[in-house]
C-alpha cells in the first residue's frame, strides 16, 4: 500500500471526534436515565427476557395474557428482553439505564464516524445532533434502541460501499444477524440492501453492472439467510413481518400513529431544513438517492416510531453529494496514531465508568410511577380480581405483577380487529361494544386510567362500582357477573 493510499486510514484511526461525542452523549443520558424509564413495555420486555433465561428457550404462544393466552406468539426481540433482565437483575434499574444510554451513545459515536468521511466537524455535529432530536420521544429502554447502533452501522457500511461503486463485504453478515435477535425492525436493513444497491448500479460502468448486481444480490440472500439465524430461524421474518398487517389500528396506536403537523415539531423542522438546504445548495442526487430520501420520509409522515429512522437514513445519503458543497472533511480533532490515541480513548471510557459508578452509587434510578399503577393494583390484589379490562398502558404492569392483562403493548398477538374493538370501547366511541366486551369476557374488575371515557361510563352504568381512584388509576368492580 502507498503512502498516499495509506494516509486517509491514519487520519481515521486518529479520529476521536465520534468517541469524545459518544462519551458525552452517554453522560447526558445518563444524568436524565429516569427519562428512560417511561414506557410500559419496558416492564413486560424483562419479564420475558427472565422467563427465556429461566426456561433456557424462548416463547412460541402466549401465556401472559387473558384473552390471547395459547395463541401464536414470537418473541423476535429476544435478546435484547435477556440482556434488559440480565442488567435488571444485577443492578435493579441503573442496568437498563446504562444498557440503554450505552446503546444510544455508540449510534451516535457511529454515525458520526460515517459522516466524518464526508463532512467538516460541525458539518457532521448539526446531522448527529438533529439525529438524536428526532429520535428523543422514542429513546427508551425498549429493545429498539438496543438495535439502534446495529441499524447506524449497517446503514453506515451499505452506504459507504455504494459511495466506492462496490458490493458490501460478506463481513458485514453478521450485523442483520445481530440485529434480528434483538429487534423485528432488521426487515428495514434488508430492505435496504436493495435500495442502496441500486445506487451503487447507477454509479457503475455499463460493462460492470451485471457483474456488481450478482454480487449485491448474493449479498441480499446472504443476509436473508443470516437473519434467520435466531431461534426461531425463518419464522423470524414472518414474525417482524406481522406486525404490518395490523391495518387500521396503527391509527390508535401512539408509535404508530402518522406524525402530526398541527404544531410545530423537530420533525417539521427537519423536512423545512431538507427542503432549504436543496433550494440553497441545489443539491443534486442520483434518482436512486432521491427514491430512498422520498421512501424514508413516507415512512416517517405515515408512523412517527419511523422518525429516527429519518434521522439515520437522510444524512447518510446526502453526506457524500454534499461534500463538496459544504466543507470536506479535515482533521479536527485528531492526535498521534499508535499509543497515544489508544491512551486518551482509554482515559475516555475510564472517565466514563466512574462517572457511571459514582452517579449510580449517589442515584436512585425509579421507573416512571406513571406507568405503574402499584396501590391501584394493590387494591385489585386484596380483592381478589382474577380478570381485569385495563388500559393499554397498564399491560405491562399487570404482567409483572403476574396478573394477565386484557390487553398489553404485543399488538400483533391481539391482532387488527380486537385492538379496533379495544380502543372503541375504551375511547367511550362504542359504549355497547364496551359492556359487551366486559360481559363476554367475564370482566369482574377495570383498571383504567382517570382520564378514560370507559371510566367516565362506568361511573353512570349500573352495576358497576368505583372504589378506587387516585393521579395515576381507576378501579371499578362489578357487583355481580351477568347470568349466561
Amino acid at each position: 500500500m502507498t503512502t498516499a493510499a495509506s494516509l486517509p486510514i491514519a487520519r481515521r484511526q486518529r479520529n476521536l471526534a465520534p468517541l469524545c461525542v459518544a462519551a458525552a452523549t452517554y453522560l447526558l443520558l445518563l444524568v436524565s436515565g429516569d427519562h428512560l424509564l417511561n414506557d410500559p413495555d419496558t416492564l413486560w420486555q424483562i419479564k420475558v427476557g427472565q422467563w427465556i433465561l429461566d426456561h433456557r428457550a424462548v416463547p412460541w404462544t402466549d401465556f401472559y395474557s387473558l384473552t390471547r393466552q395459547g395463541e401464536v406468539w414470537l418473541s423476535t426481540s429476544w435478546l435484547s428482553q435477556v440482556l434488559f433482565a440480565t442488567v435488571y437483575a444485577h443492578w435493579g434499574w441503573a442496568g437498563p439505564v446504562v444498557l440503554t444510554a450505552t446503546a444510544i451513545a455508540l449510534a451516535v459515536g457511529l454515525l458520526l464516524a460515517f459522516l466524518q468521511r464526508h463532512l467538516d466537524l460541525p458539518y457532521a455535529l448539526v446531522f448527529c445532533l438533529l439525529a438524536i432530536t428526532l429520535a428523543a420521544p422514542h429513546l427508551l429502554a425498549r429493545p429498539h434502541v438496543l438495535a439502534f447502533p446495529v441499524m447506524v452501522a449497517w446503514s453506515g457500511a451499505l452506504m459507504a460501499a455504494a459511495d466506492r461503486g462496490r458490493a458490501p463485504s460478506f463481513l458485514l453478515l453478521p450485523l442483520i444477524g445481530l440485529w434480528a435477535n434483538l429487534h423485528g425492525g432488521f426487515v428495514l436493513g434488508l430492505a435496504l440492501i436493495g435500495a442502496i444497491g441500486l445506487e451503487s448500479l447507477w454509479r457503475a460502468a455499463p460493462a460492470r453492472r451485471l457483474a456488481l448486481a450478482m454480487r449485491w444480490t448474493l449479498f441480499g440472500l446472504a443476509a436473508l439467510a443470516a437473519s434467520c439465524c435466531t431461534p426461531y430461524g425463518v419464522e423470524t421474518v414472518m414474525g417482524a413481518v406481522r406486525i404490518l398487517s395490523l391495518g387500521k389500528s396503527f391509527s390508535v396506536i401512539a408509535e404508530w400513529r402518522p406524525a402530526d403537523f398541527s404544531a410545530f415539531s423537530p420533525f417539521a423542522g427537519a423536512l423545512l431544513g431538507l427542503l432549504g438546504l436543496a433550494l440553497m445548495r441545489g443539491v443534486s442526487l442520483l434518482p436512486p438517492r432521491v427514491l430512498l430520501i422520498l421512501v424514508v420520509t413516507w415512512m416517517a409522515l405515515a408512523h412517527v416510531r419511523s422518525i429516527e429512522t429519518f434521522g439515520v437514513i437522510v444524512p447518510l445519503v446526502l453526506a457524500q453529494p454534499l461534500s463538496g458543497r459544504i466543507g470536506p472533511a479535515s482533521d479536527a480533532l485528531r492526535i498521534a496514531p499508535g499509543m497515544p490515541a489508544a491512551l486518551t480513548a482509554l482515559a475516555i471510557v475510564t472517565a466514563a465508568t466512574s462517572a457511571t459508578a459514582a452517579f449510580a452509587a449517589h442515584h436512585v434510578f425509579e421507573f416512571s410511577a406513571a406507568q405503574a399503577p402499584v396501590t391501584a393494583v394493590d387494591v385489585l390484589t386484596e380483592r381478589k380480581a382474577a380478570r381485569i379490562f385495563n388500559s393499554y398502558g397498564f399491560g405491562g404492569y399487570l404482567i409483572v405483577r403476574d396478573i394477565r392483562p386484557f390487553v398489553d403493548g404485543r399488538s400483533e398477538l391481539y391482532g387488527e380487529k380486537f385492538l379496533m374493538d379495544y380502543f372503541a370501547a375504551e375511547d367511550g366511541r362504542d359504549v355497547t361494544g364496551l359492556l359487551r366486551m366486559l360481559d363476554d369476557n367475564g370482566i369482574d374488575a377495570t383498571l383504567l386510567t382517570p382520564d378514560s371515557p370507559a371510566a367516565q361510563v362506568l361511573d353512570h352504568i349500573k352495576g358497576w362500582t368505583r372504589v378506587y381512584a387516585d393521579k395515576i388509576a381507576v378501579i371499578h368492580v362489578r357487583a355481580a357477573l351477568p347470568s349466561k
